[in-house]
């Protein structure tokens, strides 16, 4: 610490849930700006303030850190360097919590070592939850508040933009985790600030994507706002190495928690909206099949109705408008295609996918929804879009899956990419009729598309007022001055590649 010409200068500090800074009344050596009051240098995170005040924060600190070190002492639990620096500085922690194990055991935890704890859980439309506010109810044991944050509407946005971009990752996955967490984490983040935290938690393990979206998009949105991740924490690691510590760590403090079992069917599921991803446990041997995953948002090809269904799907701009001839908002229209599509076995698939640090992930996901709301506006792409367009629309889908998978939502490339999509599919306006049939999608027809390039009489194979099929003379006579000069030259080669890969082999 340096010494001033009337106080000291504390840098860094934190007087969060603090009214301190307006006591103090030192005198800020930055002058940043007027805001500061002359109290709080928000450009430094430094406060000049004098000597007697300089021991009221040290015996305010020695104080936090004896009850924390106190508490930790009591319950038996070994001391985190991670969170006695949260409690030392009084940082707020927002942890995103689903009331599940992990969360409870968490919450409880933190609030254990002292630190400052609020929970924050978003509502994206679970299909895999009857009420979402029984979070609420779920965490109250663990002597926390809990916060619901509303976002299915950004939720449903997001999964018109990937629809839109047609931003399927491998093996035709929907990427409705991956949508899931920026809406999550840009409105968590948005809400917790406003909660006075000054910390995001984040449950996602050391090994999968979740660690690398919530922390990416963490930093870039605010790059001051700290994260901790529980499960990359040695000390909680330690404490915690599975499901039967952390029961064992909740039963002790008189909280209950109850696992549903799924008997011999095991396999960890996540949901929103826009889609459900099942993975882990039994489904990570190949030796399993999918059909052990009980469908939530659907029903399996299978058990889906004998009779096909029909319907009608407008859609102006890219953007569904209207379902059988109603009005529909983006939530509406995902909401009414996951109904639609999930009863007619619509929209389950299986993946290995390419995780972000490298390894295969299996899933088996259900996306009703996205897949035919995805399908109905190819059909519409397919009537507007020229070849070379086409060629860059595919380049922009395949960017934008990535970059949502990969945590990359906000990157400037990313946001280049979907504008551009958003101009390509400007004259995608049309009424799309499809036939639903026990996991199948039939096109039926295609009306009200203004902007389409396909004319049956240049298409036609009869004899027609378009296209000259004599005029093709001139283009083929053109083309085979190129294919003659790679024959004069000895560059064609008319046998089979594999067979002369064998030969050389």
């Amino acid at each position: 610490m340096a010494n001033g010409p009337v106080g000291t200068v504390l840098n860094p500090i934190s007087f969060v849930d603090s009214d301190l800074p307006a006591k103090m009344g030192g005198l800020c050596i930055y002058s940043c700006n007027a805001s500061c009051s002359n109290q709080f240098c928000r450009r430094e995170k430094t406060m000049f303030v004098s000597p007697s005040l300089l021991v009221r924060i040290a015996r305010e600190r020695r104080g936090r850190r004896r009850t924390a070190t106190d508490a930790m002492a009591t319950n038996g639990l070994k001391e985190s360097p991670i969170l006695k620096k949260y409690v030392e500085n009084g940082d707020v922690v927002g942890i995103c919590v689903s009331g599940g194990l992990d969360s409870k055991t968490v919450a409880l935890r933190l609030r254990l070592a002292g630190v400052k704890v609020k929970c924050f859980t978003a509502d994206i439309g679970q299909p895999d939850e009857e009420d979402v506010n029984d979070v609420i109810k779920k965490m109250a044991p663990c002597g926390v508040e809990t916060i619901v944050v509303d976002l299915k509407k950004e939720i449903a946005e997001g999964a018109f933009e990937a629809v839109a971009a047609q931003a399927m990752y491998d093996g035709g996955y929907w990427q409705s985790t991956g949508i899931g967490r920026y809406v999550t984490a840009r409105g968590l983040l948005e809400t917790m600030k406003k909660h006075g935290c000054t910390v995001l938690s984040h449950g996602a393990t050391g090994r999968g994507n979740d660690q690398v979206r919530f922390e990416r998009y963490v930093n870039v949105m605010d790059p001051s706002f700290k994260v901790y991740a529980p499960w990359r924490d040695p000390v909680l690691l330690d404490e915690f190495p599975g499901r039967t510590q952390m029961l064992s760590f909740l039963q002790k403090h008189g909280i209950g928690h109850q696992i549903v079992s799924q008997a011999s069917k095991r396999y960890s599921t996540d949901a929103n909206i826009c889609g459900l991803s099942n993975e882990a446990e039994d489904l990570e041997s190949m030796q399993t099949p999918i059909t052990i995953v009980n469908p939530v948002m659907g029903v399996w090809p299978k058990d889906a109705p004998d009779q096909q269904e029909e319907i009608t799907m407008k859609f102006v701009a890219g953007r569904c408008v209207q379902i059988n001839g109603k009005d529909v908002s983006p939530l509406e229209a995902v909401q009414q295609s996951n109904q639609i599509a999930g009863r007619n076995g619509i929209g389950l698939c299986q993946a290995l996918e390419n995780r972000i640090l490298g390894t295969k992930s299996r899933g088996v996901y259900e996306a009703p929804g996205m897949t035919l709301l995805g399908h109905a506006l190819d059909c519409v792409y397919m009537s507007v879009l020229d070849r070379r367009s086409t060629a860059l629309f595919r380049q922009l889908s395949t960017h934008i899956s990535d970059q949502i998978y990969d945590g990359r939502y906000f990157d400037p490339s990313t946001r280049a990419a979907i504008n551009a999509v958003w101009q390509l599919a400007e004259p995608a306006s049309g009424t799309v009729k499809l036939g639903l049939h026990k996991g199948h999608m039939f096109f039926l027809s295609l009306t009200g598309c203004p902007h389409s390039i396909y004319f049956e009489e240049d298409s036609s194979m009869e004899a027609s007022g378009g296209l000259n099929p004599a005029s093709s003379q001139g283009y083929l006579e053109v083309s085979s001055v190129e294919a003659k000069a790679l024959a004069k030259a000895k560059l064609i080669d008319t046998g089979s590649v594999w067979s002369k890969r064998q030969k050389t082999a």
